[in-house]
């Protein structure tokens, strides 16, 4: 077997739900070794952590300056090769930058940057480094995400007509209640997010996946946003209507303050011979409508999916998949791409993902703040 590609990872210490997902992702295709990064701002707690993970503590830097120096310091065959940004938003475009500068690959979580300005530095610093960039958008490694975009590239359910996406979470509400403590939260603070909070954290996932599924971009926009209270500059809510072409049009929901929604995205596309219902949920599941047949359930991991959605399916049916799976067939892709292997497109998002989910965020925003009318995307 080839040697397994060296992962640094920065953020994602302690008890971070995202810090625990990439690092299963990172394993299960058995594709990359964690050796080392910066988990914690602290020093202490970084090499308390690294020590909890069984990672060798002398490439467990003090802070992400030291990581750079200290790792292009060193031969071609030993240095990490890729690193996975899991800091909050505002440290994706300084890390990634000098990053990508630094000729090491690399694995970013969403929003891309905290500006469309920031992201299109990014993508001219990528053009000439020729390194890999994924930006995790988690959700398209589900098997039977991949299977549906197949079946809609093939033709399937005929000429797309009404696209509708919903994610709905409601873990924010209870925070938002109470003026204190709201201030505490980072997503709530624009020096740390950015401009948006809902649009900008699940708004953008609803966005790619869109994009994803349909492979049509996005040409217009109208958003109508809500922070509920005054004092909250950030969206915790919003209704954007998209379209595609002038014929083809859908809308994107998202919201963190559905009370007592957990992590409720769902896809409905519709075309002109049929549709697709998907739930997040209930990953396994891919229902597929027509006019004239009973409603077809499709299941991952059986010979009659597409070799995408096989590929990305390590049980055999009837074994439930779930959101480890998916980041780990991103990376799984990423790996691929680094290795210098084929790979479907589809495989990972790329940095035109993440550019094109930052103009989304912006013109949602500025569509909103303009009186909820239609933009340019």
């Amino acid at each position: 077997m080839a040697q397994k590609i060296k992962l640094g990872i920065l953020g994602g210490g302690g008890d971070s739900l995202i810090g625990v997902l990439h690092r299963v992702a990172s394993a299960m295709h058995d594709q990359y070794e964690i050796v080392g990064g910066v988990f914690n701002p602290v020093f202490e707690e970084n090499i308390g952590f690294a020590e909890k993970l069984g990672i060798r503590t002398d490439r467990i830097y003090k802070d992400f300056d030291t990581f750079v120096e200290e790792e292009t310091k060193r031969p071609e065959e030993e240095r990490i090769q890729v690193v996975s940004v899991l800091t909050p938003n505002f440290l994706h475009f300084p890390m990634a930058k000098k990053l990508i500068e630094n000729r090491f690959h690399v694995i970013c979580e969403k929003p891309l940057t905290t500006t469309l300005d920031e992201a299109f530095v990014l993508e001219s610093a990528l053009e000439k480094s020729k390194t890999v960039f994924a930006v995790t958008y988690t959700y398209t490694g589900y098997p039977m995400v991949r299977q549906m975009r197949e079946m809609i590239q093939s033709g399937v359910i005929g000429d797309i007509q009404k696209v509708d996406v919903q994610y709905y979470q409601g873990w924010i509400n209870p925070v938002l209640q109470d003026k204190e403590l709201r201030k505490t939260i980072w997503r709530l603070d624009p020096e740390k997010a950015g401009i948006s909070c809902c649009v900008g954290d699940i708004g953008t996932h609803a966005f790619n996946m869109a994009e994803y599924l349909t492979g049509m971009e996005v040409e217009t926009i109208l958003a109508d946003l809500n922070t509920r209270y005054d004092d909250n500059a950030l969206d915790v809510d919003g209704t954007i209507l998209i379209r595609f072409s002038k014929h083809v049009k859908g809308v994107i929901r998202s919201s963190q303050i559905a009370t007592g929604e957990e992590n409720g995205l769902a896809v409905k596309i519709y075309g002109t011979k049929g549709g697709f219902n998907w739930e997040q949920e209930n990953p396994n599941v891919l229902y597929h409508l027509t006019d004239d047949k009973p409603v077809q359930v499709l299941k991952p991991g059986h010979a009659y999916n597409g070799a995408v959605s096989l590929d990305g399916t390590k049980l055999p049916p009837g074994h439930p998949e779930g959101i480890f799976d998916s980041m780990g067939n991103i990376y799984y892709g990423v790996a691929k791409a680094i290795r210098g292997l084929d790979y479907d497109t589809g495989e990972y998002p790329n940095i035109n993902d993440g550019v094109r989910g930052m103009k989304f965020i912006e013109k949602c925003v500025e569509s909103h703040k303009k009186g909820n009318v239609w933009l340019d995307l």
